[in-house]
């Protein structure tokens, strides 16, 4: 495990380009099953659990090469529909393979997937919804073993408008006989990106965006060679906003999509910071004082706050004028940076999915260790805002989703560096 240290103080300064997703990403590669086209995947970061997702798809016999940020995939040979056990465990978005393989191959075989531990994140509604395609579902000796005798269209309600639960039913019914209808969807614009994808090849979705997904399925037109371009990272751009705010930097994003980042856009404002839309893909922050209290954030699915952006504005308010209030609605295990951030000075309290944060007007830099993706982003954050050395541990949780973390805080000005 890897280790970043920071020395506080330094205010950022300069411009970012926002890479692909990583919330995009992975699904897309997954969709890649349902295809055998030569697919071409152009914006896509250089992160762990794409590489993790490109050795799952190797491991089912697809051809796959990645260089820079392109990422081209053959699925037309892919033979395999069980995942090997380490690789699932290693891999959350592993569960994304699911939907693909039963479309392709009528069959899967997977262990429950890994990831970072936030809370429970149970595959119910994945499981629930696929078996309204007539998929039949066994676990035996802690695999469970999926299959069908055809993928058959149907009503999908979702309990919860899960992201992974949507997009692995979208990708199962493209290929089922009939049309399917998912209510309660979720709306991320990580749905949109992956219905766009699976147009891109010939499917037929339709609603992505909105509470109602409708999909024609088994109807395809035929498809050449496909390339798409990832969506930019909202939640990286997010970060980097953050980032900013904290060290009274003044911070140019390029290659974002502002209207997947108004949340966020709207909670910095809030504090002080002056934000600029230069263009539909470039912005501005700048912030000339110490950030003003959050008095109400509550985490919830698109269009809401996310839940991905919570950590790094949790790092945000320790060091705000006032008390600011953090209540996380989709996890309830969310809040494991609180401990690591009260051992650099930061007072918060936390009782239940409510967090209320004392801002002081000084972190002080001191060791501490990242316990999932998003809290580690929030350590470093909280870094480069204390006073003196801070050395983060277990950043190989943030590599999985940071594509370049460390050399785009440097470049903009952060006294940072890897060990």
């Amino acid at each position: 495990m890897g280790k970043i240290i920071t020395f506080g103080g330094n205010r950022l300064y300069g411009s970012v380009r926002i890479g692909g997703a990583k919330n995009s990403v992975l699904p897309i590669l997954a969709a890649c099953m349902l295809s055998e086209n030569d697919i071409t995947l152009k914006n896509c970061p250089n992160i762990a659990d794409v590489t993790n997702m490109l050795e799952i798809l190797d491991s089912l016999g697809c051809h796959t090469e990645h260089e820079g940020d392109t990422i081209k995939v053959n699925a037309a040979k892919a033979t395999g529909y069980a995942m090997q056990g380490n690789l699932s465990r290693r891999l959350r978005s592993s569960i994304f393979m699911l939907g693909p393989v039963l479309g392709r191959f009528g069959r899967a075989s997977f262990l429950h997937p890994g990831g970072c531990e936030i809370g429970l994140r149970p595959i119910d509604m994945h499981l629930k919804g696929l078996e309204q395609l007539n998929v039949k579902i066994k676990e035996q000796s802690g695999r469970i073993e999926c299959y069908t005798n055809g993928l058959i269209g149907a009503e999908v309600h979702l309990d919860y408008p899960s992201v992974g639960a949507t997009e692995n039913i979208m990708m199962a019914a493209v290929k089922a006989t009939g049309k399917s209808t998912i209510h309660n969807a979720a709306r991320e614009p990580e749905i949109e990106d992956l219905q766009n994808f699976l147009n891109a090849n010939g499917f037929r979705v339709e609603g992505a965006g909105s509470g109602v997904i409708k999909i024609e399925g088994g109807r395809v037109d035929k498809q050449d060679n496909v390339e798409f371009s990832i969506m930019p990272d909202r939640i990286a751009a997010g970060t980097y906003m953050c980032a900013a705010a904290m060290t009274g930097g003044d911070v140019t994003l390029l290659n974002v999509n502002v209207s997947h980042i108004i949340p966020i856009i709207s909670k910095l404002r809030e504090t002080g910071c002056e934000i600029s839309i230069i263009e539909n893909d470039t912005v501005r922050i700048i912030s000339a004082k110490r950030p003003d209290e959050i008095i109400l954030t509550e985490t919830a699915p698109h269009p809401g706050f996310p839940t991905d952006l919570q950590a790094p504005l949790f790092a945000l308010c320790c060091i705000a004028e006032g008390t600011s209030v953090i209540v996380e609605n989709v996890f309830e295990n969310r809040f494991k940076h609180a401990a690591e951030l009260s051992k650099m000075g930061a007072y918060s309290m936390i009782k239940g999915r409510t967090a209320i944060i004392r801002g002081v007007p000084t972190l002080f830099g001191t060791d501490v260790c990242a316990t999932d993706l998003r809290g580690g982003a929030a350590l470093v954050l909280a870094g480069l805002a204390a006073k003196g050395k801070t050395t983060i541990s277990g950043t190989d949780h943030i590599d999985r989703g940071y594509e370049l973390f460390v050399d785009n805080l440097r470049y903009l000005g952060a006294d940072i560096m890897r060990l």
